[in-house]
């Protein structure tokens, strides 16, 4: 038969279990609480990273969406570069230069830009007076030519035509000035500038005073 245990030592076995008892609930709360912080981690982390993934989404998404504008602005601003240089030889728009970084918004506003002031028509600078007055007098000249040439055919053929042709060849003589505008219209287009006041009265002027001259040198 077992032997009694004393009293004392069954209190301190006892006393033993409660500790081992509290220790261990301790440590189950200490795990425990540990598990919770890693849980919320976790979560916090999953959380972080879902929104992490979503704005990644929508920067690509917003990327994808401005490639898209950024290629449809080149290509028309590429088109109208060919258009106003009148040539098919440019080819292809280029591609991305791997070097430029930073918004393209404001690059291709610089572009356009640039664009609209190549297309805007300036004066004629002053150097080109000389072939402005060339051209009035050469004006003048082709329409008293044509006007002399309708009175000689006038006084040839006889008839209406004497009185016609002499008519005629005043009006053809009186527009020689303004026959001027014509060659320099085509000097202006060539220059891709205005045929501004400035130059209309040069030609108008040098037309008129070369008719002038013409018609006081023949009487």
């Amino acid at each position: 038969m077992n032997e009694p245990v004393a009293s004392d030592t069954y209190a301190a076995h006892v006393r033993r279990l409660a500790e081992l008892t509290g220790r261990v609930a301790t440590q189950r709360a200490e795990a425990q609480a540990w598990h919770d912080q890693q849980c919320a981690a976790a979560e916090r982390a999953v959380a972080q990273a879902t929104a992490q993934v979503r704005d990644a989404e929508q920067e690509a998404t917003d990327a994808r969406s401005m490639l898209e504008r950024v290629d449809t602005e080149v290509g028309h601003l590429w088109a109208e570069l060919r258009s106003r240089l009148g040539t098919r030889r440019l080819g292809d728009p280029p591609g991305p230069a791997r070097e430029v970084t930073g918004d393209p918004v404001p690059l291709l506003r610089g572009v356009r830009e640039l664009l609209d002031r190549t297309g805007q028509r300036g004066e004629l600078p002053g150097s080109v007076n000389p072939l402005l007055a060339l051209c009035g007098v050469a004006g003048a000249v082709v329409a008293y030519a044509l006007g002399a040439g309708a009175r000689a055919a006038g006084q040839r053929y006889g008839g209406d035509l004497a009185v016609g042709m002499p008519v005629l060849a005043l009006v053809v003589t009186l527009l020689g000035p303004v026959a001027g505008l014509a060659p320099a219209k085509r000097l202006a287009d060539r220059r891709h500038a205005l045929l501004g006041p400035r130059p209309l009265a040069i030609v108008l002027a040098a037309g008129v005073l070369t008719t002038v001259l013409l018609l006081v040198s023949t009487r």
